[in-house]
């Protein structure tokens, strides 16, 4: 966590296993129908990777899947964020890659839960994002 004389304290979380995000990308570049259990099968494997959670939530059957795959990239990435120092406050900016896995499964989960009219939900979700980072988010 770095702190600033001149705002809240930002926070960068850890890199991830650089082999692991690799595969998460190139498993996009798959045949349709066998990206998401590409993803699914590295996931197994690295059931904390962050940004393998975001994509099966992108890669999902329905909203509920997408929804529950969104929700553990939140909650891993919570407690990601508060082993790096986060207390609560202060940004969390997507500009920092190693902190795109849980924005994007945040992201994620304010849209699924819209789409299943979770509407409180969805809304504390956006302006979490607009908390952690105003710059890369807005309402």
């Amino acid at each position: 966590m770095n702190l600033s004389s001149s705002g809240p304290p930002r926070t960068a979380l850890p890199p991830e296993d650089p082999a692991a995000v690799a595969a998460v990308a190139a498993a996009f570049d798959a045949p349709e129908g066998d990206r998401r259990s590409l993803v699914a099968a590295i996931v197994a494997q690295q059931p904390d990777l962050l940004v393998g959670w975001a994509a099966l939530g992108a890669l999902a059957r329905d909203d509920v899947e997408a929804y529950a795959c969104y929700r553990v990239g939140y909650h891993r990435g919570l407690d990601r964020m508060r082993a790096s120092g986060w207390r609560g406050t202060g940004y969390l900016p997507a500009s920092v890659p190693s902190n795109r896995g849980f924005l994007d499964s945040l992201a994620g989960l304010a849209a699924t839960a819209a789409a299943l009219g979770e509407v409180d939900e969805a809304e504390r979700c956006r302006h979490f994002l607009v908390q952690l980072d105003p710059e890369a988010y807005s309402l």
